[in-house]
């Protein structure tokens, strides 16, 4: 039985891959097959994609208890892995989203080389994904078949939605050989909070940790307008929070500042960190937060991750595709008929999935 190493020719002019069966799973240094060594993990773009990423890394740690894991992700995600146990190397990889740079994969596919991965898992199902494992002669590479794949991978894994309805889910399934079946209960999410760096952060921010309870705001949604609360909902939660005692800090990357700022200007007693921290600095203080109300988006999948109590609000995004996985989440949807949609813009031009998601819905949630 034998893995047969792939060339440095262009993926065109390759031999077709040998079947699943042939390469199910990386022979390890100790000669056995099926007992994986070293991993090379190809990480999503997303921030609650890589979140989710992290139940995948407890799997694999809890099946091979000594498999080396390395992370290979874009800017945008790959810091992340720092707070991962499971992680012992990050690999950023300095390409923008959407960008091919298919001469700066190649060149770092062939120094990866002489880190002797035998296993590479793509989550991503793009073609770019799957560049650096097969430039990298890595000998098993994983992933689900699609986006003219078919030469770069030769563990190819067929997605079955319905099987598979989460995101997460579908992430397990890819680091399971095909004969087990996906485990019927996964752990949660986790990310470490560094103590120092939380009061690093908080000393640059010139904060304190607030006396009272506090409550995290994460009002922005990378993907579009459609998953974004609206603006007033927000203003009107943060008001009623001040009025209850609580104190309320508002979380967003830079692109989420405006949002921000406009809530701050009408509630000038919320803190806005909108834009201000970095995303490991925004893992450690939501980690003060005893409770976090958000959009769907990555810092609701960060929050949970670092034990906040969270409170996640769902319009056009299918809620059984990327729920909250942390064990005291509780998401909030009206179920309309029209959705969810999955559009980036309402497509009737109601957004009454979120609009008519009113504050006091949140309200009745909290203590």
């Amino acid at each position: 039985m034998s893995v047969r190493q792939p060339a440095d020719e262009d993926p065109a002019d390759s031999e077709p891959p040998r079947s699943q069966a042939e390469v199910f799973l990386p022979r390890s240094h100790n000669g056995r097959w099926n007992d994986p060594s070293r991993l090379l993990l190809i990480g999503p773009a997303w921030v609650g994609d890589m979140v989710m990423a992290q139940v995948l890394l407890q799997v694999l740690r809890r099946r091979w208890p000594r498999l080396q894991i390395d992370l290979l992700a874009p800017p945008a995600t790959a810091a992340l892995g720092e707070r991962m146990a499971e992680v012992r190397r990050v690999i950023p990889l300095p390409v923008g989203h959407g960008r091919l740079a298919i001469g700066l994969r190649r060149k770092l596919a062939i120094e990866l080389r002489s880190q002797d991965y035998d296993w590479a898992i793509c989550l991503p199902n793009s073609l770019k994904s799957a560049l650096i494992p097969y430039w990298g002669r890595i000998p098993v590479r994983t992933g689900f078949s699609g986006e003219g794949r078919f030469l770069l991978l030769n563990d190819r894994r067929r997605l079955d939605k319905k099987k598979l309805p989460r995101t997460v889910d579908r992430f397990v399934a890819l680091g399971l050989p095909t004969r087990l079946p996906q485990p019927s209960q996964l752990p949660a999410p986790r990310l470490s909070v560094g103590v120092g760096e939380q009061k690093e952060a908080l000393q640059r921010l010139g904060l304190s940790i607030p006396q009272r309870p506090l409550v995290a705001l994460a009002p922005g949604a990378e993907y579009g307008p459609a998953k974004r609360w609206p603006i007033r909902h927000w203003i009107s939660l943060a008001q009623a929070l001040i009025q209850r005692g609580y104190a309320v800090w508002l979380f967003g990357s830079p692109k989420d500042a405006e949002i921000t700022q406009a809530i701050a200007a009408a509630v000038p007693e919320v803190l806005d960190l909108g834009g201000r921290t970095t995303l490991l600095e925004a893992v450690d203080l939501l980690a003060l937060a005893a409770i976090t109300v958000s959009n769907d988006s990555g810092l609701m999948h960060v929050a949970g991750a670092v034990g906040s109590r969270v409170i996640a609000l769902y319009g056009p995004t299918p809620l059984r595709m990327t729920p909250p996985l942390s064990a005291n989440a509780q998401a909030l949807t009206l179920n309309l008929p029209c959705s969810p949609c999955g559009k980036r813009q309402c497509p009737l031009k109601h957004h009454r999935c979120l609009e008519d998601l009113s504050p006091e819905r949140v309200l009745t949630l909290l203590p």
